[in-house]
This record gives C-alpha cells, structure tokens and sequence, in this order.
C-alpha cells in the first residue's frame, strides 16, 4: 500500500479492513527519505512542554506529504500531552499552513477550539528561531493508605464511593445516577455531597479524600467531562469547574484532597494490583479511555485522550462524528469499532439499538464460536498491535492493562491472543518490552473507588 506516493510495508492486515494504514509504519517510511530539519513543540499549563525535532523532505512534489505529517504529529501532540500553543521551527511555510489548519475556520477547528476552551488560552501557532525543548511536571499521587479516606468514582451511570481506614474497604456504595442528562449542576453537587457523606458515616474522622472522573482535570478543576454534558456554559464555568473541590471542602473543611481522571486511576489501580509502575490502561467501552503511571509511579498531567489520536492513514478511514476527523482511536478501540466492522463480516445489526446493544450482539455471536464474530474481534487485534507500537514510542511503558466491556468474553481473548501474535510478528523490538494484561481478581478487590481514595497524600 502507499500513500502520498510513499510505500508504506504492513505485513499484518486487518481482514475486515484491508485498507489500513498504521500511523507509525506511515511515518517510518515518511522519514526514511526526509531530511530537513523541523522541530515542533506545544505548551500546556504551568509551562509544560511536548517537544519533538523531525523532518520533512522540504520540496515541491511531497510538499502535501509534509504537510499531513506535521499535522498529524501536532494532532497526537495536542490529545496525547495537551496544549494551547504551538511553536515551529524550521520551516516558515509549515507554519503558515499550521496556522490555517488549526483556526476557527480550518479543519482542525475542533481541536482548535477544545484546547483553548480547556486550557483557558487563546489557541495559537508561532515560528521560531528554536522551540522550547520537553518540560513534564509529573506528580507522586496515589498508593496512599494510612488513615481515614474517601474514594469517588463517579460514572456516567452510577456513583461509587469507598470508606477506607489504612488499606481496608470499610464500607463501599453503589448509586444511579443520570448526571450525564441533567442540566442542574446542583443535582450534580448534592448527588457528590451524598456520596461523600454516606462513606463519611463509617469513620470515625475524614483524612482525605480522592475522586476519580471521566473528564480533563487540571489543579483539581473539571475542564471537561460528559458528566456535565447538559450543564449550560455559563453555569458551567461558575458551578462545575470547582465542583469537586466546593463539595470536600463544603463538607469537610481544609482536608488534603485529588481529583484525576478515571483513566489514570485505572492505571493506578493496575500498579497497585501489579505491585510495579509504567502501567498503560486501555479501556474500551464507550470511547476510548486511557490512562498512565509513568515508571517512578507518578501521574504525568498528560490529557492521555487517545481517542482523539490518529492511528490510521488511510484517507477512506471512518469520521469521527464529535471531532469531525478521521482515522483516530475512538473508531477504532472501543464499541464503535466493533460496530464498524460487524457489517463488513456479514453481520447485520439492528440500527434502531443502541450502540451497547449492538455490541452485545456481536459478542452473543462470539460467545457461539460464529466465524464472523471472530475476524471482528481479529481486526480490532491487529488495529491494536499496530497502535501499542505507536504509543509506545512516546509513553515507552511497560504494563498494558486492557479494560472494558469490548474486552470480555471470548472476543476480548481472541482480541489479545491475536495482538500479541502481530507484536512479535511485526514488532519484535517492542514485544519484547511491553507486557499486556487484563484485571485480575486482585484488581478487582483494589477497585476504581479505592484506588482514588489513595490520591492524596496526607501532611
């Protein structure tokens, strides 16, 4: 296969999608005849900055080969680390084009905007004589277990809420909840002051307390999250961006407390589980969640939102209905891919189903051994591979715990057996290095609710 005019060598093919080009194997053959030099990097809050010096091959025939490269590296930069500004360096023309791509009028208009609105800065793309080089700021947060806690998970569905005195489950409640169709933001407030209370009444003082979250935090504020997908703008930013902070310390006074995404604590609980660091969490429900230790056990202040990275080439790739793009991993790792694939393997799906519907079909099938089923499940395998080697360039983890409800079952073993056969077939550099692993019973007991409760770190 090729693209732009540049051959692109895959040895394993997803069968239902023949047309995939992976990300990384398009810009190893991109860079094998580029040689001048281009550097870029994108800021994010307090100063922190992803940093990357590459090439382009600088000339009139791949002048659009250079341009969807930079592009496409700026796009992972933005979803993968975060940031409100980019600065270029190296080529005056690249940054021209970056400048129209990402603006109010420009095919990037989404990210565009979606950064600005969450970092609360003005979006913006310089030239410069030399970039900035990498800044990270990663934070120790989790794996404490001395004193009185409190863990918040709060899901799309439902609430839970862990009472945990040193490392013990104390108490533990499950709630519905409908957070993500309500526009009262105080339905939100007093539905976290509830559970914080009901965890509370089973100890005899509160030391701290973690939340775990959908959504971007940054400095413990919710900069975005579905939970309050129906909450108006403007009672967003006064009742919702500070919600988890005014409900502790509503309630609680000046306790020492941490909000984090629900990816990063899945990935908390998998090191605690696993009792090791450089942990990756995938989970693959909805969307594409995605979390990380880092190796010293710490929570980068990466957005981590790999559902909004390209891992595709293929021009024809399926568009993303809420970013408008293409090719990126929430088509991809979650039950949309499923859905995607299912009629391509002659499954017909009921359109009137919702999609956790559909993707119960499709593992009904599994479950009775249907071939049809199965090369789903394969491709999505293969897609995964392809995509770990991708990540693993910039994260360079070495757990992947693969999470979600695409994974259970019988589709989800096929799914990893058939990953791990294209790593060392295809990657046998990075196989070596990576170790992918689903929840185990330990995993379990550590729990989403207690995990968060081991955010803050007392004194």
């Amino acid at each position: 296969m090729e693209r732009f005019g540049i051959p692109v060598a895959v040895k394993n093919v997803p069968v239902l999608d023949p047309g995939f080009i992976p990300m990384l194997k398009f810009n190893r053959a991109f860079l094998e005849h580029a040689k001048k030099p281009v550097s870029v990097a994108v800021e994010r809050a307090d100063g922190q900055m992803a940093t990357c010096h590459t090439f382009i091959h600088g000339t009139a025939e791949m002048a659009e080969a250079d341009r969807y490269y930079i592009e496409r590296l700026v796009k992972t930069l933005l979803w993968m680390k975060g940031g409100y500004k980019v600065y270029v360096s190296g080529d005056e023309g690249i940054c021209d084009y970056l400048k129209q791509v990402f603006s109010a009028e420009g095919e990037r208009a989404f990210d565009w905007d979606f950064m600005a609105r969450i970092f609360e800065h003005p979006f913006e793309v310089v030239l410069c004589d030399k970039v900035p080089e990498s800044k990270d700021c990663p934070k120790a947060m989790g794996g404490h277990l001395e004193g009185c806690r409190i863990g918040f998970d709060a899901g799309g569905s439902d609430r839970k809420v862990s009472a945990v005195i040193d490392g013990e489950t104390v108490f533990s409640e499950e709630v519905v909840w409908l957070p993500k169709i309500n526009p009262d933001p105080d339905y939100h407030y007093e539905g976290i002051v509830s559970a914080l209370k009901s965890a509370a009444a089973h100890m005899p003082r509160v030391d701290a307390v973690g939340v775990s979250s959908a959504g971007i935090y940054i400095n413990d504020r919710t900069m975005s999250a579905s939970l309050f997908l129906k909450v108006p703008p403007e009672l967003y930013e006064s009742k919702v961006k500070d919600i988890f902070i005014r409900a502790i310390t509503d309630t609680f006074g000046n306790v020492p407390y941490a909000v984090a995404n629900d990816g990063d604590v899945s990935a908390l609980a998998g090191t605690m589980s696993l009792n090791d660091n450089n942990v990756l969490g995938i989970a693959m429900g909805t969307s594409e969640a995605v979390g990380y230790v880092d190796a010293e056990g710490r929570i980068t202040g990466w957005l981590n939102e790999l559902a909004f990275v390209p891992v595709d080439a293929n021009p024809d790739a399926m568009r993303d209905e809420w970013s408008g793009d293409i090719g990126c991993g929430v088509k991809y790792f979650c039950q949309d891919g499923v859905i995607k694939l299912a009629p391509r393997a002659g499954i017909e799906l009921d359109e009137s189903a919702s999609p956790a519907e559909k993707l119960k079909a499709v593992q009904k099938l599994m479950e009775a051994d249907d071939p049809r089923a199965a090369q789903v499940y394969e491709s999505i395998g293969v897609y995964l591979a392809h995509t770990l080697a991708y990540y693993f360039e910039e994260y360079h983890f070495h757990y992947v715990l693969l999470l979600g409800r695409v994974m259970s079952g019988k589709g989800g073993d096929l799914l990893l057996d058939t990953c791990k056969k294209v790593l060392a077939d295809e990657y046998p550099d990075v196989n070596g290095k990576i170790e992918l692993t689903l929840p185990d019973e330990k995993f379990r007991r550590v729990g989403q609710s207690m995990a968060a409760a081991s955010l803050p770190e007392l004194g």
